[in-house]
């Protein structure tokens, strides 16, 4: 984890540097529809519900070579899920939602279609949790509470605290259309590739597995020389 924290700091420090630097600076903002998909730890499959969220930030933009950008980026994004249940014949109503500050590094695709271009672009993101809070609305009660980053628990764990890890890792796929004057639209899917549950000490058996993953919309506009 430790290693895991140094190439972050890292990414963070050369992403900033690079937008500094940049040809073209941008501004992107937008709603986030996210899902925490995985297994519980009997090993059977989550069953939750898209949680609405935002996504915003800041993006730099490099030509490599005639159509093709590398764009890193510096974004504040909200993911989470919400779940239903029954119990003992009323409905309990939960949700978790985690603000993480993601550093995502794009290859982009832009060819000139009509009097802008169209956008192709994926790539990989490293995201730390920030910010955490989870309700639970039962039998008329609503109770809040807060997340803690941590990558182990034990039976002796506070409850009053929801626990997630504190890093993500994933990759993201886009394509979108950018307008003459830098305006911009794009659709987003996200795949989180490492598992956000904490270890359980001791836990004779635990096959938690948890993963972000969510779709979204972004407005932005992208600021220097256009193309």
């Amino acid at each position: 984890m430790k290693k895991f924290k140094f190439f972050f700091a890292v990414l963070l420090l050369a992403a900033i540097a690079q937008i500094s630097f940049a040809q073209g600076l941008g501004i992107r903002g937008g709603v986030n529809f996210q899902n925490l998909n995985g297994k519980d730890a009997n090993g059977d499959k989550l069953e939750n519900d898209l949680l609405i969220g935002y996504h915003a930030g800041v993006t730099g933009e490099f030509s490599i070579a005639p159509d093709f950008y590398l764009q890193p980026g510096l974004l504040f994004s909200t993911k989470g899920a919400k779940t239903s249940q029954d119990i003992f014949g009323q409905t309990a109503e939960s949700s978790l939602r985690v603000g993480y500050l993601e550093v995502p590094v794009h290859f982009l695709y832009k060819p000139l279609l009509g009097e802008g271009h169209l956008i192709l672009g994926f790539g990989p993101y490293v995201g730390v949790g920030l910010t955490g809070k989870g309700k639970l609305d039962y039998a008329g009660n609503s109770q809040e509470f807060d997340v803690k980053f941590e990558n182990k628990i034990n039976g002796s764990t506070n409850d009053d605290y929801a626990y997630v890890r504190r890093f993500d890792m994933g990759g993201n796929l886009f394509f979108g259309y950018e307008l003459a004057n830098g305006l911009y639209f794009q659709f987003n899917t996200q795949l989180g590739l490492i598992n956000i549950s904490p270890e359980v000490e001791g836990a004779t058996k635990d096959e938690t597995k948890t993963n972000n993953t969510g779709f979204g919309l972004s407005v932005g506009y992208r600021l220097g020389e256009k193309g």
